[in-house]
């Protein structure tokens, strides 16, 4: 049984934002897969773009070493998102709000992003993640 756009969505932030867990987002990829972060500037701590399972496994592992922007975590019950799927139903857009607690000198940040998904036999073969780069730095 194929998996629906909203399971596949939510296991990837799983895989990504909650746990941090490189080989998890990795095979949430198809061996062909791409992530593509198109307003990453060009020398940012997150490639603009990463071809392939192994770079995604690699680069994320990486940048996951990191330490996180002020130490800040999203707050998942503050925070959302909304799925629209396509007329292919191998496309659907996440239009998400995250919310990251202020750290008690600082109120809390609410950002806003788009992905768009692409997917093939149940896995990601294209994702574009358009989201404010100065979040990276």
């Amino acid at each position: 049984m194929s998996r629906t756009p909203r399971e596949i969505f939510e296991s990837y932030v799983y895989a990504g934002t909650v746990s941090r867990d490189a080989d998890a987002l990795a095979e949430a990829f198809t061996e062909d897969g791409v992530f593509e972060a198109p307003l990453v500037p060009d020398g940012a701590s997150l490639p603009r773009r990463l071809a392939g399972r192994e770079e995604i496994r690699t680069a994320m592992a990486a940048y996951y070493e990191l330490p996180v922007k002020d130490g800040r975590s999203p707050n998942f019950q503050k925070s959302g998102y909304v799925l629209h799927t396509t007329a292919d139903p191998d496309v659907f857009i996440a239009e998400i709000d995250t919310v990251f607690d202020g750290d008690g000198d600082s109120e809390a940040t609410a950002v806003s992003l788009v992905q768009i998904f692409r997917l093939r036999d149940g896995k990601i073969a294209r994702l574009r993640d358009y989201f404010a780069p100065d979040l990276l730095s």
